[in-house]
């Protein structure tokens, strides 16, 4: 490989580069302005509430995630994680779970139901009717974590460019003694 060529790559990927992290500087801001959001709604909710009923005390004693981060690996090799709903099913849960009807005999035990793989909505701790704030905090915490995961995502891009560009300069250096 020619230097030039070394070089050219070298350009493309310091590019590449600062195009990331400039989006990852976006992303941090958007994340900052998120999370401040949510804490401003969640301080109105409890003003609308009253101090002691939005807490610690009202959370439920088991908890179940709403969101969990699935890690993939894309085609270059690099790994994208992404956030998603934790009762989202996969297309080969989707489907009729018996292949046939069966016939019933007499009356017998209404079946139980069958617990969900969905978990519940965490405002439901704090009674039905909960304010728009709590509502409005609730959004801003899961859109930050989405941009978590995207940010994650980011650094991990930027992480490998960086190895990229030690890779090239080092190649750089051994095809040009003199240079760099």
């Amino acid at each position: 490989m020619a230097a030039r060529d070394v070089r050219t790559e070298l350009d493309s990927l310091i590019l590449q580069l600062l195009a990331d992290l400039e989006e990852l500087e976006a992303k941090r801001a958007a994340l900052n302005g998120r999370v401040e959001e949510g804490w401003l709604s969640l301080a109105q909710a409890r003003y609308a509430m009253g101090v002691k009923s939005v807490g610690p005390l009202q959370y439920a004693s088991r908890m179940e995630p709403q969101v969990c981060v699935c890690a993939s690996e894309a085609p270059d090799g690099l790994q994208n994680l992404r956030v998603v709903r934790a009762g989202a099913q996969i297309p080969e849960e989707v489907g009729p779970r018996e292949a046939a009807l069966r016939r019933r005999k007499g009356p017998t035990k209404t079946p139980e139901p069958e617990s969900t793989t969905a978990p519940q909505d965490p405002l439901n701790w704090f009674g039905i009717l909960v304010p728009h704030s709590l509502r409005q905090a609730q959004a801003s915490f899961r859109d930050g974590l989405q941009l978590a995961g995207d940010i994650a995502t980011l650094q991990i891009r930027i992480s490998w460019g960086q190895s990229q560009l030690r890779k090239l300069q080092e190649k750089l250096r051994q095809l040009e003694p003199g240079a760099a």
